[in-house]
């Protein structure tokens, strides 16, 4: 995979193309509603944007929402895009817009891959988590007109402590879907997420070691959101491996999946919202610029939020002096949303590095 300099360019933009949405997803950190707002990109804004996008190393353009297919040229812009050889994804709201007429379109409009959220094995379970009833059911119809289309998808869950025990059957389901990528998202309590029960500092790190292990012989790729340490975990279970004459688990390639080295809140990643407000992510709601008065590549480049994210010596307390932490860095939304302060450690990180010498 090519270098990419994080500081000059993102791994990967994820475009908040609407707010709208037609479910009540208990996490929902746009904390969605059922109509678009009036202020949002329009079209020529969105393909200006996607141009500006393009020209920053061409990185992986993701629509989200809300729901993305609430828009009407949702398929245009996708075009568009595709038209520019750019990579894009989509993570559409399981509603009846997904329909198999949809997919097709999508197909046709050059789509790479499309995110499906799954938060439970079954209906009830997680139907519960995404407010509307039926919500499964039209998932995993959604899930079949892919496969028929020989569509590339994934799935996406948020752990929490409604859910956790629910995983090993959740893993099941995934590998009997047949999905190329499983991402696994740790609550980051904002919007209507701030409602919801994290899991303890403890049980996450069971969850990495659970899900690394996995990794060994599932036959689809499990990444994580908002779990930076997973990388630490991964490197320390490796070495484990080694010492033991075990050979290291690793990844299958899939650059719609993994970067090239780790992506962190504003660092390798960027989140633009319907408005064209610019953040370091989503989860990490502080607005740097619009790009309705400033180019992307300014703010992303030069703004002294992302500039400080992308600083780890200057993260405060063990994440600043801890040795893994150009490798992981912590969740900077996690360490804002809980203290306040995005150069915080990682409030739900047990690992303890040992603190650096200081010379007299």
């Amino acid at each position: 995979m090519k270098h990419i300099d994080y500081n000059e360019n993102p791994f990967i933009v994820i475009w908040e193309v609407t707010r709208a949405c037609a479910l009540s997803c208990v996490h929902c950190r746009a904390e969605a509603q059922f109509h678009r707002y009036e202020n949002e990109l329009d079209t020529e804004e969105g393909k200006a944007l996607i141009r500006e996008i393009h020209a920053m190393d061409n990185p992986i353009l993701v629509f989200t929402g809300g729901d993305p297919l609430m828009r009407e040229d949702l398929f245009e812009l996708t075009a568009y895009a595709s038209s520019l050889g750019m990579r894009v994804s989509m993570t559409p709201s399981a509603t009846p817009r997904v329909t198999h007429d949809a997919v097709k379109r999508a197909k046709a409009a050059g789509l790479s891959r499309w995110a499906f959220s799954i938060d439970g094995p079954d209906a009830v379970t997680h139907d519960y988590f995404r407010g509307t009833r039926g919500s499964f059911d039209r998932t995993i119809r959604g899930i079949s007109y892919f496969r028929e289309e020989g569509m590339s998808f994934q799935i996406n869950t948020t752990v929490t402590e409604y859910n956790v025990d629910r995983l090993p059957e959740m893993a099941k389901l995934v590998e009997s879907l047949g999905v190329s990528v499983w991402t696994l998202f740790f609550l980051v309590p904002t919007g209507r997420g701030s409602l919801l029960q994290p899991i303890t500092p403890e049980r996450h790190e069971e969850v990495l070691k659970w899900a690394f292990s996995l990794q060994e012989t599932a036959p689809f790729i499990i990444s994580t959101t908002e779990a930076q340490f997973y990388r630490r975990v991964a490197r320390q279970e490796n070495q484990r491996r080694r010492a033991a004459g075990l050979p290291p688990i690793g990844h299958p390639h899939d650059d719609l999946a993994k970067a090239p080295r780790g992506t962190n809140d504003g660092n390798g990643f960027v989140f633009i919202s319907h408005t064209g407000d610019v953040q370091p992510s989503g989860f990490l709601p502080i607005t740097c610029g619009n790009v309705r008065t400033t180019p992307l590549a300014d703010i992303y480049r030069h703004h002294p939020t992302f500039k400080a994210l992308r600083d780890p010596d200057t993260h405060h307390g063990k994440c600043g002096y801890c040795e893994y932490r150009y490798l992981c860095g912590g969740s900077r939304a996690r360490a804002y949303a809980v203290t306040g302060d995005y150069k915080e450690a990682e409030p739900y990180c047990i690992y303890q590095p040992e603190r650096p010498l200081v010379s007299q």
